[in-house]
C-alpha cells in the first residue's frame, strides 16, 4: 500500500481505549529485547535481599509478648529472654542449612527447586504451595506492620490503618506493574537505614541501662494495653500451652531467611559463594536485633497495645532516646527507617510470588497464564493475584499484625523443612566431600522445622492457623489437579504424534451459519463460509419468536442475501441441543459427509462484550463437538474496530489519540524499535453515504452529479451533489476550495457530517481526493 507521496506504508488495527489508558498509567510497552537481570555485589544484595528478614525485628519480640501478658503478667518480660534464645538457635540451624542450599542450588527457585530435583514435581508442590502462602502473608503482615509504625508515630492516622494498608499494596502492585525492579542502591538504603537507626538505638539503651538505668512502663495501668495477668504470673505463664504459643508467634522473625536461595542466580560470580557470604551476614545481623529488641523490651517493660500502636519497638525508641530535640528526632528516625524496611520488604514478595507462580506453572501445576509476561516485561498475571489475595487477606484480618501471625509462619516453616529434607537427598545421592557433616546440618534443620510446623498448627489452630491447615492441603491437591490435566493433555498430544489418525475424505461437505440476526457478523461468517468451498451453504435460524424469524426474513431478502435461510422451528428454546439435532439429521440424510457449522459472534471490548453477549455460541459448539463428522467454528467479528475505523472522531479515539500525546511528552523521545511498528498510518474506511452520522468525521466516494457556484456574502461558494447507490451528499466549499471539481469525477470526501433536524447530511470544506476523472 502507498500514500499519495509513493511512501510505503503499513496497514494499522486501531487501538483500543483500553490499551491506550494502559499505556498511560503502565509507560509504554517493553520489547524482549530490554529482558534482562542486574547481577548485584555483596553489598547491593545485602540491602536488597536483607529486607524481608531483617524488617520482621519490628514485630517479633511483640508478638511474643502479645502471647504471655495475658497469662504470665509481669514475668512475661522475664520468659521474652529465654523464648527468644530459642528462637536464635533455630535461626544458627535453618541459617546453616542455606548455606548448603546456595552452595548447591545457584538457580532461583530456593525450596522448590530443592524439592523438585530431589523428590520430584509432585512432591515438590508442597514447598510450592508453602512458598506461595508465604508470598501472600508477608505482603499483608509487612505493610501492615509497616502502617503501624506510621500510625505509631502519627496516632491521628490510627483509625485509616486498614485503608493506608490496603492503599501502599495497591500502590505496590501498580509500581511493579510498570517493570519495577528490586535491584540497586535505592532498594537498598532502607536495610542499611533501619540497621544503623536500630543498632543505635541497642548501643544507646544498653549504655543508659548499665550506667544510669533506662525508663520502666507501667504495664498493669496503662490504658489500651492488652491485658496484663495479676497474680503469681510465673507459674500461669510457664504451661506449656502458653510458652508454645509465646515461640510460634516468635518465630515469624525467622521469616524472610530463604530469600537468598530463591535470588542466588541474581549474584556476581561465583554465586554460591558471594550468596552463602551474604547469608551469614544477614543471618548476624537478625540475630544481633532481634536480641537487642528483645532486651530491651525486657528491661522497659514495653508493652503492646490492643489497636496494635504504638508498637512496642515504638515504646522502647521513646524510652532509649527520650524527650528534647535530640530524642524526638532520634525517634522519628527509627520510626521512619522502620516503616520504609518493612514496605521495602513486603515489595520481595512482588518479584518472588510471579517468578515462583512461573517456574510452578512451567511445571504445568499451575495455569499457563502465570508464564507470559505483560506490557513491562514483569508477570503482569502474578502480580495481580498477588495484590488480590493480600488484599482480601488485609481485609479479612482488619489488617492486624496479631491476627496475620498466624497465617505466616506454618508456610514459612514448611519450606524450610522442604529444604532440608531435599538437601539430605541430594546428600545422600551425591556423597560429596564431608557429606555427613552437611547432611546432619540439613537432616537437624528439616526435623526443627517439621516440628515447628506442628507447633503452630496446634498453638495457634484456634488464632486461624486452622485456615492455613485446611488451604494448604487444598491448594496442594489443586496444584496436583491442574498437573493431571495437563499431562492428560500431553498424553493425548503424544498418541496423536506416533499413531495419527487416517485423513478422512468425506463425499460432501455441508456447512451451516447459524444467525439471530443481519448484521455485520452474519455477514462475515457468510463470506467465510463461501471461502470453505462446501457442497451446501445454509444459513439456519432457530425460531423462538415467531414475530422476529419474519423480521428476520424480511431483512434477509431486503439485502438480497443469496445464501439459503432455512427456519426451523424450536419451541423448548434449547438452541444448542436443536442445533445439535439438526445436525444428526443431516448427516444421517448424508452418509460419508462432513458439516461445519459456523457461529458469527459480535465482538466488543472484553468489558462490554461480556455485557451485550451471552455465552450461547460457546454452549451450541460444545454441543457440536460431540457429533461425529461434524465440527462447530466461531467466527468472530470485531465490530467496534470497524466503527472506530469509520468514524475515526469517535469520543473513544480522541482520547486514545490524546492519550498517546500525553504518554509521548511524558516518555520525552521515541524508542524507535517500538515505534516502528506501533504507529503507522491506518487507511481511511469508506462507508456509505446513507450510513453518515450527524457530528462525526467519516469518508464516503461517489460521483459528483452537480457542481453549482454562487456568491455568498460576497464570497464565491461551491455546492457540489455527490452520489452513490445509497444516496446523496450535499457538500459546500468556500473561497477557493473545490475549483478542480467537475460532474463525473469519481471522488473520495473526508468530513464531518452536518445535520439539521431532519435534513440529509452535508458537509463544509471537506478534505477531498479524485480517484477517477470525470468520464467522457
Amino acid at each position: 500500500m502507498t500514500s499519495e507521496g509513493g511512501a510505503v506504508t503499513r496497514p494499522r488495527a486501531p487501538e483500543t481505549i483500553g490499551y491506550a489508558l494502559k499505556r498511560l498509567f503502565l509507560g509504554r510497552p517493553l520489547i524482549t529485547e530490554q529482558l534482562h537481570s542486574e547481577r548485584l555485589s555483596n553489598p547491593v544484595a545485602l540491602g536488597v535481599l536483607a529486607a524481608d528478614s531483617i524488617s520482621s525485628t519490628a514485630y517479633g519480640s511483640e508478638e511474643v509478648l502479645v502471647e504471655l501478658l495475658p497469662f504470665a503478667g509481669l514475668a512475661a518480660f522475664a520468659l521474652l529472654l529465654p523464648i527468644t534464645g530459642v528462637i536464635l538457635l533455630v535461626l544458627i540451624l535453618v541459617a546453616a542449612s542455606y548455606r548448603q542450599v546456595v552452595m548447591a542450588y545457584t538457580r532461583a527457585g530456593g525450596s522448590y527447586i530443592v524439592a523438585r530435583d530431589n523428590f520430584g514435581p509432585r512432591v515438590a508442590q508442597i514447598a510450592a504451595a508453602a512458598l506461595l502462602i508465604d508470598y501472600v502473608v508477608t505482603v499483608a503482615v509487612q505493610t501492615a506492620a509497616g502502617t503501624v509504625a506510621v500510625v505509631s508515630a502519627v496516632p491521628a492516622l490510627g483509625p485509616y490503618h486498614l485503608e493506608i494498608t490496603v492503599g501502599i499494596v495497591v500502590a505496590m502492585c501498580y509500581a511493579n506493574l510498570r517493570g519495577l525492579r528490586e535491584a540497586g542502591r535505592p532498594f537498598a538504603v532502607p536495610t542499611y537505614f533501619f540497621v544503623a537507626m536500630l543498632l543505635l538505638m541497642i548501643v544507646v539503651g544498653v549504655a543508659r541501662e548499665v550506667f544510669w538505668g533506662l525508663p520502666v512502663y507501667d504495664s498493669e495501668n496503662i490504658a489500651g494495653a492488652v491485658q496484663v495477668h495479676q497474680g503469681n504470673g510465673l507459674v500461669m505463664g510457664a504451661t506449656v500451652l502458653v510458652l508454645l504459643r509465646a515461640f510460634a508467634n516468635g518465630g515469624s522473625s525467622l521469616t524472610g531467611v530463604e530469600a537468598i536461595s530463591n535470588t542466588v542466580g541474581s549474584f556476581r560470580k561465583p554465586e554460591g559463594v558471594n550468596a552463602r557470604k551474604v547469608l551469614t551476614v544477614i543471618a548476624c545481623i537478625l540475630a544481633t536485633l532481634l536480641a537487642g529488641v528483645a532486651y530491651l523490651a525486657h528491661v522497659t517493660h514495653a508493652t503492646p497495645y490492643v489497636s496494635g500502636y504504638p508498637s512496642v519497638l515504638s515504646e522502647v525508641a521513646r524510652a532509649v532516646f527520650g524527650g528534647g530535640v535530640v530524642g524526638t528526632a532520634a525517634y522519628a528516625l527509627v520510626q521512619i527507617a522502620t516503616a520504609l524496611i518493612l514496605f521495602t520488604g513486603a515489595n520481595t514478595s512482588f518479584n518472588g510470588f510471579p517468578a515462583l507462580a512461573n517456574f510452578v506453572a512451567e511445571d504445568r501445576f499451575l495455569p499457563r497464564q502465570l508464564t507470559k509476561r505483560g506490557h513491562r516485561l514483569v508477570f503482569s498475571n502474578g502480580i495481580v493475584v498477588l495484590t488480590v489475595l493480600s488484599v482480601v487477606l488485609l481485609v479479612v484480618t482488619g489488617a492486624s499484625v496479631n491476627a496475620l501471625v498466624p497465617f505466616y509462619a506454618i508456610g514459612v516453616f514448611t519450606g524450610f523443612a522442604m529444604a532440608g529434607f531435599g538437601m539430605t537427598r541430594h546428600h545422600l545421592t551425591h556423597r560429596e566431600p564431608g557429606w555427613r557433616h552437611k547432611l546432619a546440618i540439613n537432616l537437624s534443620a528439616g526435623v526443627a522445622s517439621t516440628i515447628i510446623v506442628g507447633i503452630f498448627a496446634v498453638a495457634k489452630f484456634t488464632e486461624g492457623a486452622w485456615l492455613v491447615v485446611v488451604v494448604f492441603p487444598l491448594l496442594v491437591v489443586v496444584l496436583m489437579r491442574l498437573n493431571r490435566e495437563y499431562r492428560a493433555e500431553a498424553a493425548i498430544l503424544e498418541e496423536f504424534r506416533t499413531d495419527r489418525p487416517d485423513t478422512v475424505n468425506y463425499a460432501r461437505h455441508q456447512v451451516f451459519v447459524l444467525v439471530s440476526s443481519v448484521d455485520l457478523a452474519v455477514l462475515e461468517a457468510l463470506r467465510y463460509g463461501r471461502g470453505l468451498r462446501a457442497d451446501q451453504l445454509i444459513a439456519v435460524h432457530f425460531m423462538i419468536d415467531a414475530d422476529h424469524a419474519r423480521r428476520l426474513r424480511a431483512r434477509w431478502d431486503h439485502y438480497g442475501l443469496e445464501t439459503p435461510l432455512k427456519i426451523i422451528d424450536c419451541p423448548d428454546r434449547r438452541v444448542p441441543h436443536a442445533a445439535q439435532h439438526e445436525v444428526l439429521e443431516s448427516l444421517a440424510r448424508n452418509p460419508n459427509s462432513h458439516v461445519t457449522v459456523l457461529l458469527p459472534r459480535r465482538s466488543y471490548a472484553p468489558f462490554l462484550g461480556r455485557l451485550l453477549h451471552d455465552r450461547t455460541a460457546d454452549r451450541v459448539a460444545h454441543a457440536i463437538s460431540r457429533v461425529p463428522n461434524a465440527a462447530a467454528t466461531i467466527v468472530p467479528f470485531d465490530v467496534q474496530s470497524q466503527i472506530r475505523q469509520a468514524f475515526p472522531d469517535l469520543w473513544e479515539e480522541r482520547v486514545t489519540r490524546r492519550v498517546e500525546q500525553v504518554q509521548t511528552r511524558i516518555a520525552g523521545r521515541d524508542d524507535s524499535r517500538i515505534e516502528a511498528y506501533e504507529h503507522p498510518e491506518a487507511p481511511a474506511t469508506i462507508i456509505a453515504i446513507r450510513a453518515l452520522i450527524g457530528g462525526q468525521r467519516a469518508t464516503v466516494e461517489g460521483r459528483v452529479q452537480e457542481v453549482v457556484e454562487n456568491t455568498r456574502r460576497g464570497a464565491r461558494a461551491l455546492t457540489v451533489e455527490l452520489g452513490d447507490s445509497t444516496g446523496t451528499l450535499r457538500i459546500e466549499f468556500t473561497a477557493n476550495h473545490g475549483t478542480d471539481l467537475t460532474p463525473g469525477q469519481l471522488l473520495r470526501v473526508t468530513g464531518k457530517a452536518r445535520q439539521s433536524g431532519h435534513r440529509p447530511a452535508y458537509m463544509v470544506d471537506p478534505r477531498y481526493q479524485i480517484v477517477d476523472p470525470a468520464r467522457q
